[in-house]
């Protein structure tokens, strides 16, 4: 099962494509970098960990 990789922050909307760094939880709620440190990698919706999204291979985005 692939990750969506969705394009932009949940909380202030900024975008985040696939080779930029991003965070995530289990259910792929997708946050910035700025974003997840301000929620301390705890994210809003489901009190899951947020962690480092992977990227995808060069070629791959």
């Amino acid at each position: 099962m692939a990750l969506q990789m969705r394009s932009e922050c949940e909380r202030c909307h900024a975008k985040t494509p696939p080779a930029d760094a991003a965070y995530i939880c289990v259910h792929e709620c997708t946050f910035c970098a700025q974003c997840a440190d301000s929620l301390q990698h705890v994210c809003p919706n489901c009190g899951g960990e947020l962690v480092r999204r992977p990227r995808p291979a060069p070629g791959d985005a």
